[in-house]
């Protein structure tokens, strides 16, 4: 087959979650794809920080806001300029964009459209879903980052199973460099006054992380423990974005008298995140609703036992390797943290269930079979353009 121009979407790779996926995307089809070409569209300088990519890939400035008239325009009018055989739109939007050849598109979830669906009015929820509809029927082909989601997509939107494909998302390879040195565990001590055991959370704050419910179970676990007198200076972690936007939960960590024992840190990079997941007694991550959940997996990589959810996508994500539990109930979170804490058999179990997991998730795997998807789509679109009779 000869080769074929594909356009990137990577306007949103400065985001959390599907920057990730971009970044990891693009990086494996640079190692794995020297014959196609490969338009970067969005941001050049965004698209500089992936490793040194082959010729092959262009970085195509874009200056429009993506969420605009005129970005969906300026988008539009650049893909029909560079005569693109194909799009590929790392994640869902709900704006039909007259795209001037097919596209395929990455659901990682349904939560923005079901968050929309409290917020808005009647009318709006409708006309969201409806454009929502026709974007995902006109695709090509949609990539579902897990079975959970795949089956949301059919369930809500009523897309026929044979257009959707199951493709994994996998962990960045910067967690898979080994565990954390004495100079590493200096600098979280220097820089952080880390020095003490501690459980860690890591990933978004937001209502649907469930972290209120969190810091209730570390609460009602300081209050096991003391009976005990195991663990005295035991702490939570909070990784995450800043809490400007979410107040409650200091309110919860007053309310639960668990001020001097929990640490917000914000956003950290990460080269310092896997020396905080290598060194967690426990990661905790009791999530209401993910489409696949990498954080899990990340710790996982690292030996380290994991509490999770027993809803949506991370029973399938973390297999047997974590404790799942019922994310609603606080004594439960809590119960599952003391025994993983104090039971040195199942900790061990977890640690090498937990490599046996990551090692079933690869981003080389998974960009194969992307790869694979654009070439099938390509070839079909090119076999319905030859059948076409000429216009008049």
């Amino acid at each position: 087959m000869p080769s074929v121009k594909i356009a990137i979407d990577v306007r949103r790779m400065t985001e959390f979650g599907i920057g990730t996926y971009i970044r990891n995307v693009v990086r494996n089809l640079g190692r794995l794809d020297h014959e196609n070409q490969y338009f970067l569209i969005g941001s050049p300088a965004r698209a500089q920080e992936i490793d040194p990519l082959p010729p092959n890939f262009r970085a195509i400035a874009l200056t429009a806001p993506e969420r605009s008239w005129q970005g969906y325009r300026e988008f539009r009018v650049t893909v029909k300029r560079l005569n693109c055989d194909l799009v590929h739109i790392p994640n869902l939007f709900s704006i039909p964009r007259a795209l001037p050849c097919p596209y395929v598109m990455t659901v990682h979830d349904m939560l923005e459209h079901m968050a929309r669906a409290r917020e808005q009015t009647g009318f709006w929820r409708s006309l969201h879903f409806q454009l929502t509809r026709t974007v995902l029927a006109g695709a090509a082909r949609i990539f579902a980052v897990s079975n959970f989601t795949k089956t949301e997509i059919e369930k809500l939107f009523e897309i026929s199973s044979d257009r959707i494909e199951v493709i994994y998302n996998a962990i960045d390879e910067r967690f898979l460099h080994g565990h954390a040195s004495t100079a590493d565990r200096e600098l979280i001590a220097q820089r952080y006054q880390v020095t003490y055991p501690f459980l860690l959370y890591a990933g978004r704050i937001s209502p649907h992380k469930n972290v209120v419910r969190m810091i209730e179970a570390f609460s009602a676990l300081k209050t096991e423990l003391e009976r005990s007198q195991a663990f005295p200076d035991l702490k939570l972690i909070i990784i995450g974005d800043d809490l400007s936007g979410n107040p409650d939960l200091r309110r919860t960590v007053v309310r639960s008298g668990v001020q001097n024992d929990v640490r917000f840190l914000g956003f950290v990079p990460i080269d310092v995140l896997r020396i905080f997941y290598d060194e967690a007694k426990i990661f905790v991550f009791p999530s209401l609703y993910e489409g696949f959940g990498l954080p899990p997996l990340e710790a996982m990589a690292h030996g380290t036992p994991v509490v999770t959810s027993n809803v949506s996508s991370l029973p399938e994500v973390v297999g047997r390797a974590a404790v799942l539990v019922n994310p609603e109930n606080v004594f439960e979170i809590m119960r599952a943290l003391h025994r993983v804490l104090t039971d040195a058999t199942l900790r061990e179990r977890l640690r090498e269930r937990g490599y046996q997991q990551v090692a079933k998730f690869s981003w080389e795997a998974s960009v194969r079979r992307i790869a694979e998807a654009y070439s099938g789509t390509c070839n079909a679109g090119r076999s319905v353009r030859h059948h076409q009779p000429a216009a008049d």
